[in-house]
């Protein structure tokens, strides 16, 4: 590694040495447009607005003018957010920030906060700082929600791309940018003080920032010295109640020849496979109509279909995000800048999920009339509510723990050559590592009568005991298996990047930019997996203090249990080796002392060369000009892999692959009057599969659900790139200077989607023992067997009125709309076992999404109402064993925020916070083609939390 860092140090040097400082003026063919995203000097990133315009705003409409100057001076298609202040990017995190971007949606709102983000559907877009790639320890991408909203100045999402970007990431790009000493004019304090109440929690948090920054004009030119931290705290709690999954149930009178009781529950007959009775994960699931039959021993019997458990969850959680960016800037002279960055982003958070569990797969004595415990709903074989004796159940006190340290040290370079071109040198080193634990107890509990309607209401089940006294009484529950486990990875990278242009003022050509780019990537995995059976005895003989009772669950919204006692999360793990020796009597090869060995799992060693070179010209068409890009990067990329089979004592193996694509990209961006520009963009991008994707060895899970087989997952080295070409046109119109409306038409064709690839599997000899062994796997690989369509419309408007009278002078409007459309061909496999084609959706892509800003800037009062919302989506398939539709499918889902600052004074403003006002529910079901619907498939109902935030900001 210290050789790699010398011969790139050494590469450094020598363009340093080869650079002819001179003016500091660069003739810029096209504008600020033309620039790549390699991390260059402040100056060059800086927006400046069309000559002659010398309108000044400020607040919240000089963020939202910022960014109609970002799109309108790009080549590509770019949206972007500004930070209209220092630390006034309006949300807590970048991810929520985004969300009222154009083409951008967001979803997973557990905690508090917003967690994924797609960009016209696809959900991986390159994430960058500064220009540079960033990546979470062992992964491929960067956990954005990770970066403190308070650290940014401007967001960029590129939606389009030009040979001299990063090449993957199908979605796009999101490059976010610090700030820099050079930024400023004079001397600088500022920061930010927040209290954020959780509504759920019932806890304020703390949210805190500050910057310090200065420069000075000294013998050897100016410095500048900036220093910016952040920290956020936050303590959150998820409810979440879940109706299980479908299964088959004789009537309350099946055949005699079929050798099943009244309302017993049909599993697959796994035993013989010529006789299987009924086929788990069907993609439609099983029929639905009154009288449908299965095959038994040779009979048809009829059946219905109910769901075989109803589960809560009632988590709570807390994080901390410390951050840091620092900056140390150098202008010698007029035509060189040298900067050295440091950027730190910690995560620290920790789980204790208590899950209560019942089945409802075991009808016990009914008395003499089991007819007449239940009902269908109507037209249908599905059992909407029903009564159930003597069902078994358990719950699970599950404590996890997550830490993440991510550090990149940076520096770059920057000469004019003269008054016609640039080189920018940049070397940076970045190493990340995360860890993760997960204790959990199971405790179990004796037969009790089961109520239960699966939908009493909005897609929420409601169910009752017959001895509710129970569900607190630690003495009546038993202790069973123990789960321990852990993880960690790890990853480092050296980047260079070089690159360089020149400019003309006059003919064609107006510029030709080149560079280089070599990436070296190191990344380890390692895992600890130990488990122990039931130790036996009661909750309450472990000891008072390892008992936990929640209390107001699901905050009076349902007809469910609101309290039930289990092991208490937190403070096992506190006691773990104490914990770990009761269950060596059971287990006597559980290990002791929580400084305890992880296998590896894999290590990979990746070196990425890249190299790029981009024309710029210019004609003029009807006297308006006519701008033209066009350029191809070329990538060779070569990884070897070292695998590690934990089912085979460990046993080691080494695979090298090598890739190389040429990806070329062309634009045109027609002026058809100063206000009104037509672009057009073609490219190609590619995705690298996930790490963890290639990993052939296999995890296996036994048979939880008892339907005859167990789980189990895989890798497959086998995985090549996925590669879309990409084309966009789009018609902007810049009606005023605050001001614009924008329409883009897009399509992405892709080939070689990662999609999940199920096939039962016979696995002799596996580590599975106890209740849930098996020979028998339905194991999951990726696989490159989805090529897919995916195109659509977007609309923007921002519009800030010049003649609206007395008070209303100050109001503006900013939305869009998304409109998409998805194909892709997913794989599946027959009884036989045999690769067959189905087509679907996208996942997580929504036919439709909108966001609606008010916006309101008027002396002191700066205001914005926020409303974003995007239609139901595919999530995701669940796994192949039950008997409902295998399409797990979200809600539509939707925020209304609220954001108020009041400027004190010159120099300290009050700020107001409100965040789900509707108190949106995140909600799911099950629905593949027209089969299924949220009713008589409804899932999962998560509260979504509200929040309130009060603050103060100052500036000096």
């Amino acid at each position: 590694m210290i050789e790699k860092a010398s011969l790139l140090l050494s590469v450094s040097a020598g363009a340093l040495l080869l650079t002819t400082p001179a003016l500091a003026q660069q003739v810029d063919a096209l504008g600020p447009e033309s620039r790549s995203n390699t991390p260059v000097t402040a100056e060059e990133n800086r927006q400046s607005p069309p000559p002659g315009d010398e309108i000044i705003v400020t607040g919240v409409r000089a963020s939202l003018t910022g960014a109609i100057d970002v799109r309108r001076n790009s080549v590509q298609i770019v949206d972007s957010i500004v930070a209209e202040d220092v630390g006034k990017l309006p949300d807590n995190n970048v991810v929520e920030a985004l969300q009222r971007v154009t083409g951008i949606q967001v979803t997973d709102r557990a905690g508090g906060e917003t967690a994924a983000i797609t960009i016209r559907g696809l959900a991986d877009p390159v994430t960058t700082l500064n220009g540079r790639n960033i990546f979470t320890a062992g992964g491929t991408s960067f956990a954005l929600q990770d970066i403190s909203a308070n650290l940014v100045r401007q967001i960029d999402v590129y939606k389009t791309r030009s040979a001299d970007q990063l090449e993957f990431g199908l979605a796009g790009q999101i490059d976010v940018q610090t700030r820099r000493p050079f930024d400023f004019d004079e001397p600088t304090i500022s920061g930010l003080a927040r209290g954020i109440y959780s509504e759920l929690a019932d806890e304020i948090n703390p949210n805190v920032a500050l910057l310090v920054t200065d420069t000075w004009e000294t013998g050897i030119g100016d410095i500048g010295l900036l220093i910016n931290g952040s920290y956020t705290r936050y303590k959150y709690r998820n409810m979440n109640v879940q109706a299980g999954a479908s299964v088959p149930f004789a009537t309350e009178a099946p055949p005699a020849a079929s050798g099943l009781r009244p309302l017993e529950r049909i599993f697959p007959n796994t035993a013989n496979p010529a006789d299987p009775f009924w086929t788990p994960g069907l993609n439609s699931g099983l029929p639905t109509a009154p009288g449908s039959t299965l095959s038994i021993r040779g009979v048809q019997v009829p059946y219905y279909l109910a769901r075989d458990a109803v589960i809560s969850s009632d988590l709570y959680g807390e994080r901390e995000r410390p951050s840091v960016n620092a900056a140390l800037q150098w202008a010698p002279n007029d035509s060189s800048t040298y900067t050295a960055e440091f950027f730190y982003s910690g995560f620290r958070g920790n789980t204790f999920n208590s899950l209560f569990f019942s089945f409802a797969d075991w009808w016990g004595d009914l008395g003499p009339n089991p007819g007449s415990t239940f009902e269908l709903f109507e037209g249908t074989n599905i059992i909407k509510s029903r009564r159930a004796g003597s069902v078994a159940g358990f719950n699970s006190g599950d404590y996890a723990t997550n830490r993440t340290d991510s550090y990149v040290y940076a520096l770059n370079g920057a000469w004019d050559l003269g008054d016609s071109g640039q080189v920018t040198a940049d070397l940076a080193y970045q190493d990340s590592a995360n860890e993760t634990s997960f204790f959990a107890m199971r405790t179990n509990r004796g037969p009790l009568d089961l109520d239960v309607d699966f939908n009493a209401g909005g897609g929420i089940p409601s169910y009752s005991f017959g001895n509710t006294a129970l569900l607190t009484d630690a003495t009546q529950w038993t202790v069973g298996d123990l789960f321990d486990s852990a993880t960690r990875a790890t990853g480092s990278a050296w980047t260079f990047m070089l690159d360089g242009h020149y400019d003309w003022e006059e003919g064609f050509l107006r510029r030709i930019k080149a560079g280089l780019r070599f990436d070296d990537r190191d990344t380890s995995t390692f895992v600890r997996e130990q488990s122990s059976g039931a130790l036996g005895g009661t909750l309450a003989a472990l000891g008072g203090h390892y008992s936990f009772t929640n209390e107001g669950f699901f905050d009076g919204r349902a007809d469910v249990p609101t309290s039930w006692v289990l092991a208490n999360g937190p403070a096992l793990y506190e006691n773990r080796d104490a914990i770990r020796s009761l269950y060596q009597r059971v287990n006597p090869a559980l290990r002791l002392s929580d400084a305890l060995a992880l296998d590896r799992v894999f290590d990979i060693d990746e070196s990425t060369w890249a190299a790029y070179l981009v024309a710029d010209g210019q004609i003029d068409i009807f006297g308006r000009p006519l701008q033209i890009q066009a350029g191809a990067r070329i990538v060779a990329i070569g990884t070897d892999y070292t695998f590690y089979d934990r089912l085979n004592a460990l046993a080691e193996s080494t695979v090298g692959t090598d890739e190389t694509k040429v990806l070329p990209s062309f634009t045109l961006r027609y002026e058809i009057t100063p206000e009104l520009r037509l672009r057009f963009n073609y490219g190609q991008t590619l995705r690298r599969p996930a790490f963890g994707n290639l990993n052939p060895n296999i995890t296996l899970v036994g048979d939880l659900s008892r339907l005859g087989f167990g789980t189990g997952s895989a890798g497959n080295l086998s995985l090549r790139s996925t590669t879309s070409k990409n084309y966009d046109v789009a018609l902007e119109w810049y009606f005023e200077r605050s001001s614009a409306i924008y329409v883009t038409g897009f399509r992405r064709e892709i080939d070689g989607l990662v999609v999940p690839l199920t096939q039962l599997e016979f696995i002799p000899d596996n580590p599975i023992e106890g209740e849930t062994a098996t020979d028998y796997f339905q194991i999951t690989r990726p696989s490159n067997a989805s090529d897919g369509v995916l195109q659509g419309v977007e609309i923007g408007l921002t519009y800030f009125p010049t003649y609206l009278p007395g008070f209303l002078d100050g109001l503006g409007f900013q939305g869009s709309a998304t409109i998409l459309d998805s194909t892709q061909t997913i794989p599946d496999t027959d009884v036989n076992g045999n690769i067959t084609e189905t087509e679907s959706e996208f996942f997580t892509v929504s036919p439709f999404s909108y966001n609606a800003t008010l916006a309101y800037e008027r002396g002191p009062v700066g205001a914005r109402l926020s409303y974003v919302w995007r239609e139901g989506f595919l999530n995701n398939n669940e796994a192949r064993a039950f008997a409902n539709p295998i399409g797990f499918w979200r809600q539509p889902e939707e925020s209304l925020d609220f954001q108020l600052t009041l400027a004190v004074t010159d120099d300290i403003g009050v700020t107001f916070d409100a965040v789900n006002l509707t108190k949106f529910k995140q909600q799911n079901y099950y629905r593949y083609a027209d089969v299924g619907n949220p009713e008589q498939f409804n899932s999962s109902t998560l509260l979504v939390d509200r929040t309130f935030a009060l603050g103060v900001r100052f500036t000096f």
